[in-house]
């Protein structure tokens, strides 16, 4: 005797049953601060320097105040330096750091961030004593196009600490000591510069079409409208 195979249907069940968009379906926030969003990042020239944010994960003793964890950051900024990638100008906060970089590609300054990333995160280990996570999320880049653009993003790095704090002249938590564009010299500094000379035409000339800096200046707000606070 042969037997017919035939094909049998599967009821669907209801779709509110399961799958599909739903009131209340989805992780719960957590209250964290939200990290910077995975889109594509533009474009980069080798033309434009890259104002750079790294953000600390939550835990860490301060960047800032602690002196190991502070000379280790330097330190790792200090050997940063490629051919293709460098540090023009940092500044050191307590849970956070800027950076004004140049690049001289897209895969340049991906590369070049990550690999810095990874030696501050080796340096604070061993100032530290222990390993784990150092930086919250992924790095926040904003290009600068512009020379107004490029004299605002000096004055976010070099004068941060006015915005989180009274602030002052020259910060010693950043790369003021060694910046030539202030309208009155800083101190002379007890150290070597820790940063490259900038190349691009923006950072070495095209700001100073709208004036020097002046010691104790303030970021002004709408520059920081495109950075993580």
């Amino acid at each position: 005797m042969r037997y017919r195979l035939l094909q049998q249907e599967l009821p669907l069940r209801p779709a509110f049953r399961h799958g599909g968009a739903r009131p209340g379906a989805g992780r719960k926030p957590s209250g964290r601060r939200v990290g910077v969003p995975h889109r594509r990042r533009e474009c980069h020239l080798a033309r434009h320097p890259v104002h750079v944010t790294l953000r600390a994960r939550e835990g860490l003793p301060s960047f800032r105040s602690d002196g190991l964890l502070f000379e280790a950051m330097r330190s790792s900024i200090a050997a940063s330096e490629k051919q293709d990638f460098r540090v023009v100008h940092f500044s050191i906060q307590s849970n956070h750091m800027h950076l004004i970089v140049e690049a001289e590609s897209e895969q340049a300054l991906s590369r070049g961030i990550q690999g810095l990333s990874i030696r501050m995160a080796r340096a604070a280990h061993r100032a530290l004593g222990h390993g784990g996570t150092v930086f919250a999320d992924r790095y926040h880049a904003h290009q600068l196009e512009t020379p107004r653009e490029t004299r605002a993003a000096l004055v976010y790095v070099l004068q941060n600490w006015a915005k989180h704090g009274p602030g002052g002249d020259f910060d010693p938590g950043s790369s003021a000591l060694w910046f030539d564009g202030w309208t009155r010299p800083p101190p002379p500094s007890a150290t070597a510069p820790m940063v490259a000379r900038g190349r691009t035409w923006l950072v070495r000339v095209g700001w100073r079409c709208h004036g020097l800096l002046r010691p104790g200046e303030k970021p002004r707000s709408g520059h920081q409208a495109s950075i993580p606070a």
